[in-house]
């Protein structure tokens, strides 16, 4: 069986394509993988912030178009760039295995960050949930890929800190001098991070059933309890969001595929200055995911928020 896998060009989403096909070839001996990479909206524009160009999405629409129409079998996705809402034909075929899905802050530990530091981030969740947290911070716009950004600490900004995902370090072998991995008391992660998501034609048995072998069940069912959380906001949801899901054993990485999972959803406003969080266990991931979400909506203000 020949693949076609439609990616981004970077060299961390060439890394998790390539990981992906270490996967299928071991579950699938004399499978053969072809990567296709293609140019998207997020990569072609590396200046205007995040969340003015739609956010989700900005990474991830021409992957998927590749798939829609026929130019690549599968779409590799880091799970965290994907909106809440699968495109119709598309399914959300496997979550292989997770890394760490911690933010982590670099040049700088996060308790010895000076007042009034200068840290740097595109997004504009860490900068709602670190503002909320210490007031006291400036933020500057950071785009670009993992070494872009990795450079920019010795440049002539003046950053005290940059943060990015730990498993973009953990995947390319990345080890700055100072790496402070924020616990999510700290700073929650965004829906999806440290996953792969692999998408394919809902259609294609053949590709649905391989892929079900390399899928991680404890993976899947902690994103899709996060995306569930994601999917209740709606669409048209341009706040800072955030939400992880364990398994109840306390594993960083979601322990085993049984058991009740616990969820961890957030809604702040953009400057940081209201934060909402609400946490729950059970053993059904998404109607919990949907919960959380709706309870911070309806319970603690948070519709308020996306009429401001």
């Amino acid at each position: 069986m020949h693949i076609r896998a439609a990616t981004r060009g970077s060299a961390l989403a060439r890394w998790q394509a390539d990981r992906l096909s270490a996967l299928i070839v071991a579950a699938r001996p004399g499978t053969t993988v072809e990567i296709v990479v293609v140019e998207t909206t997020g990569d072609l524009d590396r200046t205007t912030p995040l969340e003015q160009m739609g956010g989700q999405g900005v990474f991830v629409k021409e992957v998927q178009a590749a798939v829609l129409e026929g130019r690549a079998d599968m779409a590799v996705h880091s799970a965290k760039d994907l909106p809440a809402l699968t495109p119709d034909a598309l399914v959300l075929a496997a979550v292989p295995e997770r890394a760490d899905p911690r933010d982590a802050l670099v040049g700088c530990r996060f308790d010895d960050l000076a007042v009034g530091a200068t840290v740097a981030t595109g997004s504009i969740r860490r900068r709602a949930q670190l503002a909320h947290r210490r007031p006291d911070l400036e933020f500057a716009s950071l785009r670009g890929n993992i070494g872009t950004r990795l450079a920019k600490l010795d440049g002539p900004d003046g950053f005290a800190a940059i943060v990015v995902a730990a498993a973009a370090l953990d995947r390319l072998g990345l080890i700055p001098a100072v790496v402070d991995r924020l616990n999510q008391s700290v700073l929650l992660p965004q829906v999806g991070q440290g996953a792969l998501a692999v998408e394919c034609r809902s259609d294609d048995g053949p590709l649905l059933e391989l892929l079900a072998a390399v899928d991680d069940p404890a993976a899947h069912r902690t994103v899709a309890a996060e995306r569930a959380f994601l999917a209740e906001l709606g669409a048209g949801c341009d706040l800072p969001v955030a939400a992880h899901a364990v398994l109840v054993d306390g594993s960083v990485l979601g322990g085993g595929p049984d058991g009740d999972l616990r969820l961890t959803g957030s809604v702040s406003s953009t400057d940081g200055t209201v934060l909402l969080i609400d946490e729950r266990t059970g053993s059904d991931g998404p109607g919990m995911g949907r919960a959380v979400a709706r309870f911070l909506l309806d319970e603690r203000g948070g519709s308020a928020l996306l009429d401001r």
